[in-house]
């Protein structure tokens, strides 16, 4: 058995100054589950950053370049994408590579939301897209740098492939 490791990073500033009309009604979205009454981060599609960062793993480690090359923010058709729906693409993506995936870490760095209450729907929700386990861990920044100043949300991913 061959294996390979991918490893995925994703960042996203809060969208504290969205006006009215479409971006009124954006959610903040981690990990395929939504947390209603928080800010919401700026992006092109739902700004997941947990999603993101776990599909880049998987792309990396299946040599299959980034979540940029595949799903552009330069392209229309993929505005107010749902990250999850992303995700599960990249999965299937992998698999038809040859590859099966074995597991996805990620570690989310965030001032807030506080995620344990929702850990478990997030794992649950990326697990399913992946059709593999995904672990979700929050992490703070201490006050250090633009996350530390609750500017955004960053997160890492690792993941295993195996052939």
């Amino acid at each position: 058995m061959t294996g390979r490791v991918g490893l995925g990073f994703d960042v996203h500033p809060f969208a504290e100054d969205i006006g009215g009309g479409d971006a009124a009604a954006r959610v903040l979205v981690l990990g395929g589950v939504a947390f209603p009454g928080e800010v919401p981060l700026r992006g092109h599609s739902d700004a997941d950053v947990v999603a993101h960062a776990a599909a880049d793993a998987l792309l990396g480690a299946a040599g299959l370049g980034d979540i940029g090359m595949h799903f552009p923010d330069t392209d229309p058709a993929w505005a107010g994408a749902d990250s999850i729906e992303l995700l599960r693409r990249v999965s299937g993506m992998v698999r038809a590579e040859g590859w099966s995936v074995a597991n996805v870490d990620c570690s989310v760095v965030a001032e807030r939301p506080h995620l344990a209450d929702r850990r478990d729907a997030m794992q649950e929700r990326l697990s399913w897209a992946v059709g593999a386990p995904v672990t979700v861990k929050g992490r703070r920044a201490e006050g250090l740098g633009a996350l530390g100043r609750g500017e955004g949300i960053a997160c890492y991913a690792v993941a295993l492939v195996e052939r």
